[in-house]
């Protein structure tokens, strides 16, 4: 019996939408990537090709801070993360600190079928050259600059924009709170679920930091619901907040309950996050405790998201 496919979509979260190019420059975005990812799902494709195919959009725009347009370390280079987790199977696979690949959401997906199903930056790299994956640079003009401008302060921000703008010197002296992470959780025609999270990281750290991005604690699934996130990563690590809330979903809460449970802690332990998520039913959710979380959903009928939401902590349902 076929279900009606669900999808939902985010592009990381933030302090506010200044300095994003508007409000509808980032929904043009967020849709376009909903538009051909929900086609695929009622075409039949399934959860897995969705997902990768909603990250390889995302990847693929510069004004995400993942793939192309990734921030950069403090040393300069571009390291990124991304995790894949099969909620049918339950087999979670990632890449944590590649460099020189254009999709490391590909990597990811390759590794759900190895026995080795998470590869940090050397053994990454290795396997994308086993795989004849092109060398690729994810640099851009606005990224190096933001990197430019930070270094000539010694680094005093703790992390880079989420988005890459040309305004990246307002941005700087307006917010020091914007976090960066792509997510697309889907459910298709099989009611399959699948999560997956893809992230530049948080610009500016320390070499070797890990992101959420490629861990359980950001990007997880079952049967029952698949949740992605996105915000401070050592918060979400901290709250260890996908699989929270998947656990949670799959011990018998509602998908809306567990939302509400897990926000409600996150507020009281002062963390500054968002996720998307999906459960088995189709119900469509988000929450944050950041200002905003960008993010978009097509709930078998119309598209929507949250980019106007009010600010605070808060948890929808659709």
């Amino acid at each position: 019996m076929q279900v009606q496919p669900k999808l939902i979509i985010h592009g990381g979260a933030g302090s506010s939408l200044k300095g994003k190019g508007g409000v509808e420059v980032v929904r043009r975005s967020l849709y376009k990537v909903i538009e051909e990812v929900y086609h695929l799902l009622v075409s039949g494709g399934s959860a897995k090709d969705a997902v990768v195919l909603g990250c390889q959009l995302l990847e693929d725009n510069p004004r995400f801070n993942a793939g192309t347009g990734s921030v950069l370390q403090s040393d300069g280079q571009i390291r990124m993360s991304a995790s894949l987790m099969d909620g049918a199977t339950q087999s979670f696979s990632g890449v944590i600190n590649i460099s020189r690949v254009k999709n490391p959401i590909n990597v990811a997906q390759y590794l759900q079928s190895s026995p080795d199903r998470v590869l940090s930056d050397y053994g990454a790299a290795e396997l994308a050259r086993e795989l004849q994956i092109p060398s690729y640079n994810g640099l851009t003009d606005l990224r190096l600059q933001e990197w430019i401008g930070e270094r000539q302060d010694n680094f005093q921000r703790s992390m880079a924009g989420v988005v890459a703008e040309a305004d990246f010197k307002e941005v700087a002296e307006t917010s020091t709170a914007r976090r960066g992470t792509i997510g697309v959780v889907a459910l298709d025609t099989q009611g399959k679920l699948v999560a997956g999270t893809s992230t530049g990281g948080k610009g500016f750290e320390r070499i070797g930091r890990v992101s959420d991005s490629a861990m359980p604690a950001g990007n997880y699934a079952t049967q029952y619901a698949g949740v992605s996130c996105t915000g401070i990563g050592e918060d979400i690590i901290d709250e260890c907040l996908a699989a929270r809330i998947v656990v949670r979903v799959t011990d018998g809460m509602s998908l809306h309950e567990a939302m509400q449970r897990s926000f409600a802690e996150a507020e009281k332990n002062k963390r500054d996050l968002g996720a998307i998520a999906l459960d088995g039913q189709g119900n469509i959710a988000w929450g944050k405790t950041s200002e905003v979380i960008l993010a978009a959903y097509h709930d078998g009928e119309k598209m929507g998201d949250t980019l106007e939401i009010g600010e605070g902590m808060e948890v929808g349902i659709i």
